[in-house]
């Protein structure tokens, strides 16, 4: 991924240094877990431990394993010839019994649950912003749209309450996939445990935290690592459904909101009045990468028999670049909602815009309860309805001028149904569910 949209504390988990001291992590458990069980001498393996330790992060030299990938054409080989060069003798005790798939997926399940971490802390951060916004305007009214034309009123934190319940989903949802790909895989070429047995692999796997392969073939099965990006992918779609609500908002016919624009920012190189969304605009792009490898991901879960490589170049991509633009994407929007400028005055102007309109259905069922047919009481509002839509004019006005209406609604009756406060009425139990204590019961069974 370019650097233009990552997070270096993202970034820095997919260089080719970590990789490579996730392999070592890998390598130097397998050794000790054999070392306990007997197989291999101890003291070779305490050497390599403490070699490690006082090498640090100068054990594994990217540069050097690339120079003799070249010859090899393996990029593990040529991480283990590197190893022998640095430790010595003692590396032969290193990858006994494991072929090369053990230690790569087994350093990837490592390596995407610290990246994962982050992308969950990012969802947590997001969540926190929301909510702080969304109980800031939990009562300040503003219309609802669908089809992008009014409807009727909602709130503007009712809105990002919506939206902070979608991520709490996606959070979910990544949360149990992260958990699927946290498993350990040191069961051989095929899967059958020639060469290390099952209590190696159950040894090592809670010595890293992992859990043991349920059936591997020579890799760690990729429908795992499919529901991970597609669970990504929901994220991202969450993230673009709000950036493009902003991005709506911000129309010059509507300008609810607006997205921080700092000082001696710049909207156009012609236009000097120009305040453009650009950062949502930024989100809706990277939400389309984001999503775009879920189908790789899926067709990596095909592979001929026991194993083929054609996934691995993909991963190598399609891995990381999914995971930093999550998290960047992640933060850039939780800075957006941190710093969105919000005009309720503006969307008090707009709830006015089409002089009523908006009322229309309390009308309709006023008129019913009142004692006309639906279609009759129907017909009545929707003349009057398009009549302001085409002419202009205020739909209490003329609704109060019509006989028919006259006889069933007192005027009283009538201007109360233009009352915005009657649609708001719900609100605080809808924000009482969606951010509720997880023991809280708001849908109690009958009878309780």
């Amino acid at each position: 991924m370019i650097p233009r949209y990552r997070r270096a504390e993202m970034a820095a988990l997919f260089e080719p240094e970590t990789k490579l001291r996730l392999w070592l992590k890998v390598e130097l458990a397998v050794a000790e877990v054999l070392a306990e069980l007997g197989r291999i001498p101890s003291e070779p393996v305490a050497r390599l431990r403490r070699r490690a330790e006082e090498l640090g992060d100068r054990i594994a030299d990217p540069r050097r394993v690339e120079e003799i990938e070249r010859t090899t054409r393996h990029d593990v080989i040529a991480f283990l010839t590197h190893l022998e060069e640095v430790l010595g003798p003692d590396a032969r005790f290193l990858h006994l019994g494991m072929t090369s798939s053990d230690l790569l997926d087994t350093a990837l399940a490592l390596q995407l649950g610290r990246a994962g971490e982050l992308v969950l802390d990012g969802l947590s951060g997001l969540k926190e912003v929301l909510e702080e916004r969304a109980f800031a305007f939990k009562d300040t009214p503003c219309i609802g749209r669908s089809h992008g034309v009014h409807a009727e009123p909602t709130t503007f934190g009712l809105k990002l309450a919506g939206h902070y319940a979608e991520f709490a989903r996606a959070e979910r949802r990544f949360a149990e996939a992260l958990d699927e790909i946290r498993v350990c895989k040191l069961s051989g070429a095929v899967g059958t445990y020639a060469h290390l047995d099952p209590e190696v692999e159950r040894r090592v796997a809670a010595r890293l935290r992992l859990r043991p392969e349920t059936v591997a073939t020579q890799v760690v099965p990729r429908d795992r690592h499919a529901a991970l990006v597609m669970a990504l992918a929901l994220i991202a779609a969450a993230v673009e459904r709000l950036a493009v609500e902003i991005r709506h908002l911000q129309r010059t016919e509507v300008r609810e909101v607006q997205e921080p624009f700092g000082a001696g920012q710049k909207g156009s190189s012609a236009m000097p009045h120009k305040r453009n969304p650009i950062l949502s605009e930024n989100l809706t792009g990277l939400a389309r990468m984001i999503r775009a490898q879920v189908a790789p991901a899926l067709e990596n879960v095909v592979l001929w028999h026991e194993r083929d490589i054609s996934h691995s170049s993909v991963e190598r991509v399609l891995l990381p670049d999914a995971f930093m633009l999550t998290d960047f994407a992640l933060h850039r929007l939780a800075g957006v909602i941190r710093d969105l400028r919000v005009d309720p005055e503006r969307m008090a102007r707009n709830l006015e815009l089409t002089g009523g309109l908006i009322h229309s259905q309390r009308v309709l069922l006023a008129l019913t309860e009142a004692g006309l047919s639906r279609q009759r009481a129907y017909e009545i509002v929707q003349r009057h309805a398009m009549a302001v839509w085409d002419q202009g004019g205020n739909l209490l006005e003329r609704l109060r001028e019509d006989a028919e209406v006259r006889a069933h609604l007192s005027q009283q009756e009538l201007e109360a149904l233009f009352d915005v406060r009657f649609h708001l009425r719900h609100v605080d139990h809808i924000f009482a569910r969606v951010f509720a204590r997880p023991s809280a019961n708001l849908n109690p069974e009958p009878g309780e």
